[in-house]
């Protein structure tokens, strides 16, 4: 059984992100299912720190992104959701290539949500693992 209460798909999900931070970093969402949210997000000039690693703070915008997206599909048109809190455990640094975040909730309530996000490497190595907490309000 689904968890989401929009209908929605790949082409309306990304086309959202122009113009934005999301857009900037090359952030896409590429695939979801019944309980999960799927994106990825390219590691180079635009994501790296100075030492020409993915920058955490690139980690958390991509777990916030997802999360959020996927947290705003999962309310109803009278209830939207914004960001309450969000922690990242940096797990692996990534120099190149792509990254892939998952998401899928491990509370949906009337208030508050929580989404648990799970970013691996292009070999499906750990990078980073995150929680982030989302206020549900009413429109």
């Amino acid at each position: 059984m689904s968890i989401w209460k929009k209908t929605f798909n790949l082409d309306e999900l990304n086309s959202a992100r122009k113009n934005t931070l999301v857009e900037n970093l090359g952030i896409m969402i590429t695939e979801f299912g019944d309980d999960f949210l799927c994106a990825t997000m390219p590691i180079d000039h635009r994501t790296h720190q100075p030492m020409g690693i993915m920058h955490g703070g690139a980690s958390v915008a991509l777990a916030e992104t997802v999360g959020s997206i996927a947290a705003n599909l999962a309310v109803d048109d009278s209830h939207y959701c914004v960001g309450l809190d969000i922690n990242a455990n940096h797990l692996r640094a990534v120099r190149n290539g792509l990254v892939y975040a998952t998401t899928k909730p491990i509370h949906i309530g009337r208030s508050t949500h929580v989404w648990d996000i799970q970013i691996k490497d292009e070999n499906g190595k750990p990078v980073c693992h995150s929680r982030l907490t989302m206020s549900v309000l009413s429109k």
